[in-house]
């Protein structure tokens, strides 16, 4: 049976809703001719940071017939993963470690991808087209493609802002040769609030709807390989992985809710992890308790890297001893960091008695360097 195009995106409307899809519209291929010259001016600023594989995929990445030239339309979809209570109130306890909203529960990435396929499914058997499914995995420019999707508009701080779920939306995309009605695009409603630009501590907006990654926290420990830069230790406060801040802060959000979906929704070992249980675990522990997480993707190392610089930042001085075991890490990032930790948290007289165990020993520049 065929069906027109405008029945077909009622169906898969209805069935993207069944599915847990909270918000959904179509786009043309061709909806952001804007989309070159935005990523190419971030490029050349260097906004990207050391995240090399986005200037390697920048010809696929400025448009989706660049992606797939069969690409006509392009149905985008959101599921809401609002966090139970604002996360700005869990950088007051010092000794958690502060995880981004998005990775406190299973990795949104499998959520969407089994019920995307089975919207495209749909799609391919209703309109006999091809589709291509995407969740935030390949080089497509999703933020935008879902403002002209109708789904929200990208805010100040260049994330989507729904006004039905603030700053909280997954997203994902299904690329199909099919012509489809499109929806209307959603327009801009930030008006004069700069709330998120202000509230960043690292100023990593240059101008509203422009972020250089080089300036952002979740940047640093999330995607950066190397040692935290000293600038932004301090700032880094305890976020042991990404940064919600500017999402967290909208106005917009009064209209979000929690989570509807289970598996979006936090785990409560996620969202009370104490620092100082943390520096004690090994690769096979980090990876247990991180099953199914964002997180894992960090290694063990990066991930102790990071817990080092909350802890370094907590005062707890009780912290002391387990930091110490870690100048004997096989890793240097790890070694480096807890230097740092040590000379936060020790006084001149200890610290100089720890100096001495350890400087003797170690053979790295970079951890060397941290002692000086």
């Amino acid at each position: 049976m065929t069906f027109a195009p405008a029945k077909i995106v009622a169906e898969l409307k209805s069935r993207a809703n069944a599915l847990g899809f909270e918000a959904f519209g179509v786009a043309r291929a061709d909806a952001r001719p804007d989309l070159a010259h935005k990523l190419s001016h971030a490029l050349e600023k260097g906004w990207h940071g050391d995240m090399a594989w986005m200037a390697e995929t920048a010809e696929r990445r400025q448009s989706p017939k660049s992606l797939w030239p069969e690409t006509q339309s392009i149905v985008m979809v959101g599921i809401n993963y609002g966090p139970e209570a604002n996360p700005l109130e869990r950088l007051k306890d010092r000794n958690l470690g502060n995880v981004s909203v998005y990775a406190q529960s299973r990795d949104y990435h499998d959520v969407l991808k089994g019920k995307l396929k089975e919207l495209a499914g749909l799609l391919a058997r209703r309109a006999g087209a091809q589709v291509k499914v995407f969740v935030d995995t390949a080089p497509v420019m999703e933020k935008p493609l879902a403002e002209a999707a109708g789904l929200g508009w990208q805010g100040k701080h260049s994330v989507l802002v729904s006004r039905d779920f603030g700053s909280w939306l997954f997203l994902g995309a299904i690329f199909t040769d099919a012509h489809l009605p499109e929806s209307a695009p959603e327009t801009d409603h930030c008006g004069s609030c700069t709330r998120c630009l202000d509230i960043c501590p690292t100023q990593a907006f240059p101008a509203p709807y422009r972020l250089d990654a080089t300036k952002c926290l979740a940047y640093y420990n999330n995607e950066y390989k190397g040692q935290i830069p000293l600038a932004y230790r301090k700032p880094m406060g305890n976020r042991i992985f990404g940064c919600d801040d500017c999402l967290a802060v909208c106005p917009w959000n009064k209209f979000a809710s929690r989570a509807r979906e289970a598996k979006l929704q936090a785990k409560a070992e996620l969202a009370r992890l104490q620092l100082s249980d943390l520096l004690t675990l090994d690769d096979a522990q980090f990876r247990q308790i991180f099953a199914g997480s964002p997180v894992k993707r960090l290694g063990s190392a990066r991930f102790l890297r990071n817990c080092l610089v909350a802890v370094g930042n907590s005062g707890d001085t009780a912290s002391i001893g387990k930091v110490q075991r870690l100048l004997e890490h096989p890793d240097p990032l790890v070694r480096g960091m807890a230097v740092w930790a040590l000379r936060q948290l020790s006084g001149p007289d200890r610290l100089k008695k720890i100096r001495a165990q350890h400087q003797t020993r170690e053979t790295d520049a970079s951890v060397l360097a941290e002692w000086h």
